[in-house]
Parts: C-alpha cells; structure tokens; sequence
C-alpha cells in the first residue's frame, strides 16, 4: 500500500492531508492548539482514529501514540551527535535512515520490513511516499511519520 504525505500550505497550525496512490483522500491530520505539537488523525468519514502528541518538559524531544483513545506506545530522541537516533518503544519497531532523514525505512522486531518512507523534493510543503507492506499497519506507520516529522519541526 503506499501513501502520499501533503503538508498544507497555508494552515495555522500543522495540517496534513494523506492520500491513496490514486489520489483519495484517506485521512486528514489537524494540528491542535496545545503545548507541543499535538496532532489528531481523521479518517474519511471524519472520525478521529489516532492522535500523536509531545510530551513536553521533556530533556529530549518525546511523541505519545494513541489509537482512538488508547495508548500504542512512544518516540523519543536519543542524545547523540550528527546523526539522529530513537528510542522507539511502540510494537518492537526500529527506524534506519540517511543523514538527511529524508529517507528511512521501519523495521518490525525480527528485522522485516514494515514500510519504506522517502521525501520528494522541490515541493512548497513537506511531502512523504510511505510504501507499506500491510494495510493493517497503514495509521501506525502514518502516526510514526507524523512524530518523526514533528520532532524535525522541533529542531528546526
């Protein structure tokens, strides 16, 4: 399954719109007035499935996941110099990247791949090609997207 990321352009706070390689819409992503970021995920019939939120007060960047109203698990930013590192406590998964982070893939805990995630260049906003390997894993690979672009936000 892939999945194709848009950052909104003109919007308040963070919004994204997700689309299907044909275009539908799938789900939209709504920025929400918070400490932090704190983004909320809707499906097509306008019903939240999932929220990814920053845990402030924290020494490092830390993302909260939640599926409807239940807790999934955690991103949080390791301290390292240069290259970006994770502590991923959230379905055994774990992240390999590029220096730009513009590329990386997850991987489940016996190293198979759940999906490839690339950014296109020369775009106005942030744009992402997630390539999924199951459709079950579709709004969790979506939220780890949206944490891991959160934090960057963060830094940057």
């Amino acid at each position: 399954m892939r999945l194709l990321f848009r950052q909104r352009f003109f919007s308040w706070f963070d919004s994204y719109d997700i689309y299907d390689e044909r275009e539908n819409p799938v789900y939209t992503v709504k920025g929400q007035l918070s400490w932090g970021h704190c983004l909320k995920i809707f499906n097509r019939d306008d019903r939240e499935v999932g929220t990814v939120k920053e845990k402030i007060f924290t020494f490092l960047p830390k993302f909260e996941l939640y599926e409807n109203e239940q807790y999934l698990g955690c991103i949080s930013k390791k301290f390292t110099f240069f290259v970006p590192h994770y502590n991923i406590d959230f379905n055994g998964w774990q992240v390999e990247g590029n220096f730009l982070e513009w590329d990386y893939q997850i991987n489940d805990a016996s190293g198979r791949l759940v999906a490839s995630v690339s950014k296109e260049l020369f775009h106005m906003t942030d744009t992402y090609v997630l390539d999924i390997e199951r459709e079950e894993d579709a709004l969790h690979v979506l939220m780890f997207v949206l944490a891991m672009d959160a934090e960057k936000c963060s830094r940057n």
